[in-house]
């Protein structure tokens, strides 16, 4: 981890932020236009939404493989290889003569998004002091939303000259532009991964089973917030279609409530820093899950917009958390194969948000499925607050 004399924000913001910035932006041109594609492909409903999904199993299936991947190589090559890999990726799924071919390029695509952003929590370890770990981490976090929010805007300038395949062209070059950026700027890490090139490394299973107690404590945590979060995304356009709204009105929600995010990104890392990761922690799940028990009562596009506004209040507050988390456990040896069963915990949760919310919809109804994530999010709360105020106090102890 940096020292604080050496340390400048300026420094650091094109190496640090910018390939996320980048990488994000990519990953932000092809979300809105993937099914789309599919459908150009003739793919079915049922069979683009599975093929979407392949970019989230990719990250899935690559977060253990890509901490054996950092421990072995470095994060700033791992960076590069993975940014250069997406490139492909994204270039096979935009001119893909078949469907199987683009759900395998999407695939690989996520694999690549895994290692990358698995590499660059660990170089955000190295470059933040411990005073601005939290800061920087949500920084980061704040780099990848304005990403997501600015691809779909670069993605659809080009979709009316040259077709879909112009939105995976751009996205295709912001991945370029994201590995040449970690080529070109200053290696800020170098001195830390050579004293790490010659520490012997453990496997990543045995890793596991060495904090299998903090990642069944903490890292249950994480999968609540990581499910909580993925479950917003999706049920937020699922509402706007059950009280009868058109696409506009939902873009313009989600629109509104991404914006609404950022302003809240650096006061998340300030509280975290300052008060302790607990305060935020906290105010995420309470949030977040009172957003979801109100949803029912949502019946407008006013309403469904104040409910999707209260929803980012706690969603910004939280931006970076789980990578701060992850940054403040994971330990000196063997940190890129910690990093990896971290993430699991998260992208476990991902799934499990989508997975569930769509399981109880189809069970029961869409209120009933908003009221379970609320429930669901509470009780992460009750769980996590203990082991959350017990690693505040053993951290500042240090």
């Amino acid at each position: 981890m940096s020292s604080g004399e050496d340390f400048g924000w300026r420094r650091i913001v094109v190496p640090a932020y910018g390939p996320t910035l980048l990488s994000a932006s990519a990953a932000g041109a092809v979300v809105p236009i993937a099914a789309l594609r599919a459908d150009e492909l003739g793919a079915s409903l049922g069979m683009a939404a599975f093929v979407v999904a392949l970019t989230g199993v990719g990250q899935l299936l690559g977060v253990l493989p890509a901490g054996a991947l950092v421990a072995r190589i470095g994060e700033r090559a791992t960076l590069i290889r993975a940014g250069l890999l997406d490139v492909a990726a994204l270039a096979v799924a935009g001119w893909a003569p078949s469907l199987w071919l683009m759900g395998a390029a999407l695939l690989v695509s996520g694999l690549a998004t895994s290692a990358f952003f698995l590499a660059r929590q660990g170089y955000m370890i190295d470059v933040l002091p411990q005073h601005l770990l939290a800061r920087g981490m949500s920084l980061l976090g704040g780099a990848m939303r304005a990403g997501l929010l600015l691809g779909p805007v670069v993605g659809a300038l080009a979709i009316a000259p040259f077709g879909l395949q112009g939105a995976y062209g751009v996205a295709a070059l912001l991945a370029l532009g994201s590995a040449l950026t970690v080529l070109t700027a200053p290696d800020l890490t170098a001195d830390h991964e050579r004293a790490r090139a010659g520490q012997p490394r453990t496997g990543i299973f045995r890793v596991i089973r060495r904090h299998a107690r903090l990642l069944l404590t903490q890292g249950v945590g994480v999968t609540v917030i990581s499910a909580l979060r993925s479950a917003r995304l999706a049920i937020l356009p699922l509402w706007a279609l059950h009280i009868g709204l058109d696409g506009v009105d939902s873009s313009q929600i989600f629109a509104a409530a991404g914006v609404a995010e950022l302003f809240l990104v650096y006061p998340g890392g300030w509280m975290m820093d300052r008060l302790g990761r607990l305060w935020v922690v906290a105010a995420l799940l309470v949030v977040v899950s009172a957003s979801f028990l109100v949803l029912p009562w949502a019946d407008s596009k006013g309403e469904l917009l104040a409910v999707a506004l209260f929803m980012a209040l706690g969603n910004g507050l939280g931006s970076g958390i789980v990578m701060t988390l992850g940054a403040d456990n994971a330990p000196a040896a063997d940190r890129a194969q910690f990093l990896g069963a971290w993430r699991l915990t998260g992208e476990v949760g991902h799934a499990s948000g989508t997975l569930g919310l769509s399981a109880v919809t189809a069970v029961a109804s869409l209120p009933v499925a908003a009221v379970t994530l609320g429930v669901l999010g509470l009780g992460g709360l009750a769980w996590t607050s203990g082991w959350m105020a017990r690693a505040d106090r053993e951290r500042l102890a240090r």
